[in-house]
């Protein structure tokens, strides 16, 4: 079963056992994932990849990131309880992440191949890199293991 067909059944469920924020969440990722859709239609025809939910879903959980770091900052504890409510939902759509070790060994095999040495490589780098994890990880933790990778 799909990621989509996956979220599409559990929002009937949420919508049968009345689970208000479940509903509401699962409600935000369909509206997002007909977007992409939409987005992606050519000729009338659409048809979206777990890979493109994936992507919704990992902009998802980025928004919601950065929605608890604002809240947190501005002291309302109430909406950052609400926001890891909504991030914990999403996340258990997600494939498992790769960890800092696992992301670490991808970018020393990636630096070797290519050549890699210094920050003026940095971009090509992280061009292979994010194509080669999309999805696996998130970008920002790409980006550090890179830099640290080539400042040594």
């Amino acid at each position: 079963m799909s990621i989509k067909e996956t979220i599409m059944d559990d929002l009937k469920e949420a919508m049968k056992a009345q689970e208000a924020d479940k509903l509401r969440v699962l409600r935000s990722l369909k509206a997002k994932i007909l977007e992409k859709e939409i987005s992606e239609r050519k000729g009338g025809e659409s048809s979206i990849t777990d890979e493109q939910v994936t992507e919704v879903l990992m902009k998802a959980t980025k928004q919601r990131k950065e929605s608890i770091d604002q809240f947190e900052q501005g002291g309302r504890d109430d909406l950052v309880e609400k926001e890891k409510q909504e991030l914990s939902i999403i996340e258990s759509y997600l494939p498992e992440m790769m960890d800092d070790d696992a992301i670490r060994k991808e970018v020393q095999k990636q630096m070797e191949e290519m050549g890699a040495s210094s920050m003026a490589d940095m971009g090509k780098l992280m061009g292979v890199m994010m194509s080669k994890l999309k999805g696996k990880a998130e970008g920002g933790d790409v980006s550090r293991i890179v830099k640290e990778e080539l400042s040594k």
